[in-house]
C-alpha cells in the first residue's frame, strides 16, 4: 500500500493540474507503451514450440508491415538468414507464415484445396474489379473451367495472328507517338510501355472494337480499375473511399461496353473475322451446357486485360531498362535477327520467334530478376505440417511463398544478382531446367494436362492449379515488342551510365520506379 500511496499522490496531483488534451495525450502514450511491452513479452515468453519462429517486431498489428512493404525481397533475404526457409511475420494484424525456396514453393503452390485456399485471400480484392461470378468469385471448379476456356482460345492460329497485330501496333506507335518524333531523344520507359502494352494486348486478345475504344475516357476507366488493386483493399475493399467508388463505376461501365459488343456480335451485325478472345468465349459452354453469360464474358475480359497489362507493362519496361544498361546486348539482338531472318529484316512471324533464342532469353532473364508478383498467398484451412519440418501452421495464419526469391539464390543460379541473358545458354545454370520439367508429375486441374511445375526455382508465372495460363501469350507479346524496338532504335542509359533504376513495391505488382528515362536513337534504314 505504501508504494501505491506514494504513486497515487503525484498522479492525482498531475491529473488535477493538467488540461484535458494533455491527459488524453498522456493516456494514449501510456496505452501504446503498455501494448508494446505486452507485445514484446508475448513474443519472448509465449512462443509455441511447434509454430514457425516469429519475426521480432515492436508494434502490435503493424508488426513488420513497413519493412516488408518497402522491399519484400530484402525482407525475405534478411529473415531467411536469421530463421531459415520458414518464419512468421505480422502484416497489418495478420500472421503470415513464409515458406521459401523450392520446398516452400511446392508446399504452398501444390497445396490441396482442402488445405489451402486462394479465393478467400484474393476475392475481396479482385471481385470488385472483375465483377461477379468470375475468377475468385466462383467455386474453384468453375474457375478451372474459365481457365480452360481461355487456354483453349489461345490456339496456334490465334497466336500466329497476334504476332502480326502486335507488330503493326508497335510500328504505328513508333511513327505517331510524340515521344519518338525526330531522330533521337529520351523517354520515360514505364510510362511509354504501359501505353504500348495496353494497345498490343487489347488489339490482339480483345479485338478491334476494344482497341478502338482506347481513347482518353477508356484510359481513365482503366486507371480507376487499376486503383482497385491498392494494397489497402485487402482489408477495405468494401469501404466507400473515393478510389473504390471510382473503381465500381469503371467496372460497371466496362462491363456494359463488353456486353454491348457481345450482343452486337450475337445479333449478326459484326462478322466473325478475327481470333480474339471475345469471339471464342461466345462459343464456350460450361459442363452443364450453359453458355458463358454476357457479364461473365465481360468479367473474364477485364481480368485478362488487367492481368496481362500489369505483368507485360512492368516486364517490358524492365527489359528496356536492362537493355539500356547493356546496349551491346541490343546490337547482339539485331545481329541475331539478321542472321536468322535475313539481312533486310522481313516482317516477323510467329515461326520466326522460335529462331530467336537470345530474344527469348532476354525475356526469361528479366522475369527471373524482376518477377511481376513478389508474394503469393493462400489461406490455411486446417493445421498443416510444413514439409521437411516439425512446424505446424494453424488456420489462423496465411501462407506466403515467393517464387522470385528462389530465382535469386546462388545455389540455383551463378552470380544471381547479375542480369545476364546468356546464363540461359546450355549448361550455364546450377540446375537442369529440362530435366526438372521432364521429371515433374503431370496433372489436369480442369484446364488441360500440365506439369505441376512447383519444384522449380524459376516460376515467374506461378505453378499448380493457379498457374497463369497467359504465359505463352506473355512471351509472344514481349518477344515481339523486343523485336520491334531493336529494329527501330538504339537505346542506352542517359550519359551511358550503367546504373539500374530501383523497384517500386507500393502496389501489389512490382514495377520500376518512375520516372525512368533512357536515351533513344532511331536507326538508319538500309537500302
Amino acid at each position: 500500500m505504501g508504494l501505491l500511496a506514494n504513486l497515487a499522490g503525484p498522479l492525482g496531483d498531475f491529473a488535477a493540474s493538467s488540461s484535458l488534451p494533455v491527459l488524453v495525450v498522456v493516456g494514449f502514450a501510456s496505452f501504446i507503451l503498455l501494448a508494446i511491452v505486452l507485445n514484446v513479452l508475448q513474443q519472448l515468453l509465449l512462443k509455441k514450440p511447434n509454430e514457425p519462429p516469429m519475426v521480432f517486431h515492436w508494434l502490435p498489428v503493424i508488426g513488420s508491415t513497413i519493412t516488408y512493404g518497402m522491399d519484400p525481397f530484402a525482407f525475405f533475404f534478411a529473415n531467411h538468414k536469421k530463421y531459415g526457409n520458414v518464419f512468421t511475420f505480422i502484416l497489418l494484424g495478420r500472421k503470415m507464415t513464409v515458406c521459401l525456396d523450392t520446398t516452400g514453393n511446392n508446399f504452398i503452390l501444390n497445396g490441396k484445396i482442402k488445405d489451402v485456399n486462394a479465393e478467400e485471400i484474393y476475392s475481396p480484392l479482385c471481385t470488385p474489379v472483375f465483377g461477379k461470378d468470375v475468377v475468385y468469385d466462383c467455386p474453384n471448379s468453375k474457375l478451372m473451367e474459365q481457365k480452360k476456356f481461355v487456354k483453349f482460345g489461345l490456339t496456334q492460329e490465334a497466336l500466329r495472328s497476334y504476332v502480326t497485330l502486335i507488330t503493326h501496333e508497335c510500328e504505328d506507335f513508333f511513327k505517331r507517338h510524340k515521344t519518338f518524333k525526330g531522330q533521337q531523344g529520351t523517354f520515360d520507359v514505364p510510362k511509354v510501355m504501359a501505353e504500348l502494352t495496353i494497345y498490343t494486348a487489347s488489339r490482339s486478345l480483345q479485338g478491334e472494337e476494344i482497341r478502338n475504344s482506347f481513347d482518353s475516357k477508356f484510359a481513365e476507366l482503366y486507371h480507376d480499375l487499376d486503383m482497385g488493386f491498392s494494397p489497402i483493399n485487402f482489408m477495405l475493399s468494401w469501404a466507400p473511399l473515393p478510389h473504390n467508388r471510382a473503381r465500381d463505376n469503371a467496372r460497371e461501365t466496362m462491363i456494359k461496353l463488353y456486353s454491348e459488343i457481345v450482343r452486337k456480335r450475337r445479333s449478326g451485325v459484326a462478322k466473325k473475322d478475327s481470333h480474339d478472345m471475345i469471339w471464342h468465349l461466345m462459343d464456350c459452354k460450361y459442363k452443364d451446357g450453359v453458355p458463358v453469360p454476357e457479364h461473365e464474358i465481360a468479367g473474364i475480359m477485364i481480368a485478362l486485360l488487367m492481368a496481362g497489362q500489369h505483368s507485360s507493362s512492368s516486364t517490358s519496361a524492365w527489359i528496356l531498362l536492362r537493355l539500356a544498361q547493356n546496349p551491346h546486348i541490343v546490337e547482339e539482338l539485331l545481329a541475331e535477327q539478321k542472321s536468322a531472318l535475313g539481312h533486310h529484316l522481313p516482317p516477323v512471324s510467329y515461326e520466326d520467334l522460335q529462331k530467336l533464342p537470345l530474344h527469348a532469353q532476354v525475356v526469361k532473364e528479366t522475369l527471373r530478376l524482376h518477377a511481376p508478383i513478389h508474394s503469393i498467398m493462400r489461406k490455411v484451412k486446417q493445421p498443416l505440417v510444413v514439409d521437411g519440418t516439425n512446424y505446424v501452421v494453424p488456420p489462423s495464419h496465411t501462407l506466403m511463398s515467393s517464387p522470385g526469391f528462389s530465382a535469386q539464390l546462388d545455389n540455383h543460379f551463378v552470380n544471381p544478382a547479375h542480369w545476364d541473358p546468356h546464363r540461359w545458354d546450355a549448361g550455364q545454370n546450377n540446375y537442369d531446367e529440362e530435366r526438372d520439367e521432364a521429371d515433374e508429375e503431370k496433372i489436369d486441374y480442369g484446364w488441360g494436362v500440365v506439369s505441376k511445375g512447383t519444384k522449380s526455382p524459376y516460376l515467374p508465372f506461378g505453378a499448380g492449379r493457379h498457374r497463369c495460363i497467359g504465359e505463352q501469350f506473355a512471351y509472344l507479346q514481349l518477344q515481339t515488342i523486343v523485336v520491334a524496338f531493336v529494329r527501330e532504335f538504339k537505346i542506352r542509359n542517359v550519359g551511358g551510365s550503367k546504373d539500374i533504376i530501383g523497384t517500386d513495391y507500393s502496389s501489389l505488382f512490382s514495377r520500376p520506379l518512375a520516372p525512368a528515362v533512357v536515351e533513344w536513337e532511331r536507326r538508319q534504314k538500309e537500302l
